[in-house]
C-alpha cells in the first residue's frame, strides 16, 4: 500500500485515480447479449442464464413457495435484523416527502410543482461472492414509498436455480413480490427491454460488476432510464491525531472486502496515525475469512499524509469519494467544509457499515468521483417532478408583453402570437 507525504497539488488528479476498468474489452460483448435479448426476449434470457449462472431453468419468476420457504430457512435474528433495518431505511426516506408549495410568481400567475411516481422500476441486486440483500432494502423501500406501481427485482440464482433466502426475505419485506432469477447481463437487458416473463421497467437501479454497469450505460441511450454510473466501491478516512487507528484500520478493511477492485485511502495529518494504521490493517486481516480478496484491494489504496486540515480537506473535495470517515477533534466543522462526497460518516462511532446497513441513510451511491456530479439513491430517484401552471386573463397581461418581446426578439413569432391573440380576444 503506497504512503505519499505532502504531494503537490499538480499530482493530485493522480492520486484521486481509481482502478481502471477497461470497458472497450467488454463493450462488444455485453452490445452482442442486449441485443440478442432484445430480439429473442426469454429464449435468449434462459440460454444466458444457462450458460453464466449454470442452471436450466423452468421458470424465471420466484414462486410464492419460494419465498414462504425462504422466510422459514432464516435464523430468527437474522431476519429481525432486516426488519430493524427496514425501519429505520423507510423512516429516512418518508421524511424525504416535500409538499406541494404554490407560488404566485406575479399577480394572477401560479406554478407549481408536482411529485409523481416513475411507474415502473427494475432493481438490480448482486448475488456473486457476497449475498448483498441489503441492497433489496435500499431500493425497494424507497421504491415503494415513492409510490412506484410496478417494481420488479433482479438477483442471480445459484447453480441449483435457488435465490439467496436473506435476498428474497427482504423482499418480502419491503413488499416486492415480482422477482427474478436473473444476474448480469440478461437481468439488464430483460428489465430494459422486457420479455415474455419479465416486465419493460422505465428506470434501473443498482449496483454490479463491471458487466453490469456496461449493460446499464448501454441501455440508457436507448429509452431506459438508469439510476447513475458507477465503479468499484470505495472510501476514505480523513483523520488527524484523534483518530483511532485500530477504528480507523477496520473501516479501510471492511471496504476493502467488498472485491479485489474496491478502494480505501486514509488522508491524514498525522504521519504517526498512517503508520499505526497500517500495522492495525495487518493484525486484523489475519482474521478475515475474505483476505485474499481484501489483499488484493489493498494494492488500490494508499495513504496520503498532509502538514494542515486545509489541503487535507481540498484532497478530499478532489477525490471525491463514494464514503467518507471524517475521524477528526473537530469532525462536525470539517464535515461542513466537504463539497464532493456521497455519504459522509462523522465521528469515530459512525462507521460506513452503518450506513451499509441499518443507520437508514441509503448505500446505493457515486462512485470514481462522480460525487461530483450525482448524488446517491434516495425517494427523489424514483419520482418524477413535473410543473404546473394556472394564468389569468390578469396575470397574461402582466407578463405578456415580456414574452411577446423575448419571442420576437428570437425569431418565433408563433410564440409571440399564441400570446397577443388572447390579449386581444375578450
Amino acid at each position: 500500500m503506497e504512503t505519499v507525504i505532502n504531494p503537490s497539488r499538480d499530482r493530485w488528479s493522480a492520486l484521486t485515480e481509481r482502478s481502471g476498468i477497461d470497458t472497450a474489452k467488454i463493450r462488444g460483448k455485453v452490445s452482442d447479449i442486449l441485443s440478442d435479448i432484445a430480439s429473442r426476449g426469454d429464449a435468449a434470457v434462459y440460454d444466458y442464464v444457462e450458460k453464466f449462472q449454470g442452471v436450466r431453468l423452468a421458470s424465471l419468476a420466484v414462486t410464492e413457495e419460494e419465498f414462504a420457504e425462504a422466510e422459514k430457512s432464516l435464523d430468527a435474528s437474522l431476519k429481525e435484523a432486516i426488519k430493524a433495518a427496514g425501519e429505520n431505511i423507510a423512516k429516512f426516506h418518508a421524511s424525504q416527502k416535500a409538499p406541494v408549495k404554490k407560488v404566485e410568481t406575479a399577480p394572477g400567475v401560479v406554478c407549481w410543482q408536482k411529485s409523481v411516481p416513475i411507474e415502473k422500476v427494475g432493481l438490480y441486486v448482486p448475488g456473486g461472492t457476497a449475498p448483498l440483500f441489503s441492497t433489496v432494502l435500499m431500493l425497494a423501500i424507497p421504491a415503494r414509498i415513492a409510490g412506484c406501481s410496478k417494481i420488479v427485482i433482479c438477483s442471480p440464482c445459484n447453480a441449483e436455480g435457488q435465490v439467496n433466502p436473506a435476498t428474497l426475505y427482504a423482499a418480502r419485506i419491503a413488499g416486492v413480490t415480482d422477482f427474478y432469477k436473473l444476474g448480469g447481463v440478461q437481468a439488464i437487458g430483460a428489465m430494459a427491454y422486457g420479455t415474455e416473463s419479465v416486465p419493460r421497467v422505465y428506470k434501473i437501479f443498482g449496483p454490479g460488476n463491471q458487466y453490469v454497469m456496461e449493460a446499464k450505460q448501454q441501455v440508457s441511450i436507448s429509452g431506459v432510464a438508469i439510476d447513475m454510473p458507477a465503479g468499484p466501491s470505495e472510501v476514505e478516512v480523513l483523520a488527524d491525531s484523534s483518530a483511532d487507528p485500530e477504528f480507523v484500520a477496520s473501516d479501510f478493511l471492511s471496504q476493502s472486502e467488498h472485491g479485489a477492485d474496491s478502494q480505501s485511502v486514509l488522508v491524514t495529518t498525522d504521519a504517526a496515525l498512517a503508520e499505526k494504521v497500517k500495522a492495525a490493517i495487518e493484525e486484523q486481516l489475519k482474521q478475515l475469512p475474505r483476505r485474499e480478496i481484501v489483499e488484493k484491494a489493498l494494492r488500490n489504496s494508499r495513504v496520503v499524509v498532509f502538514d494542515n486540515i486545509d489541503d487535507a480537506i481540498d484532497f478530499t473535495n478532489e477525490y471525491a469519494p463514494e464514503h467518507l470517515i471524517i475521524s477528526c477533534r473537530d469532525y462536525a466543522a470539517v464535515g461542513e467544509r466537504i463539497i464532493n462526497a456521497g455519504s459522509v460518516f462523522l465521528g469515530p462511532y459512525s462507521p460506513e457499515s452503518a450506513g451499509d446497513y441499518a443507520s437508514g441513510t441509503n448505500h446505493t451511491l457515486p462512485t470514481s468521483g462522480y460525487a461530483k456530479g450525482y448524488n446517491g439513491v434516495n425517494l427523489d430517484s424514483f419520482i418524477r417532478k413535473i410543473t404546473f401552471q394556472e394564468i389569468s386573463r390578469s396575470g397574461l397581461g402582466r407578463i405578456g408583453e415580456t414574452i411577446e418581446i423575448m419571442a420576437a426578439n428570437e425569431f418565433l413569432d408563433a410564440h409571440k402570437n399564441a400570446v397577443s391573440i388572447r390579449l386581444k380576444n375578450k
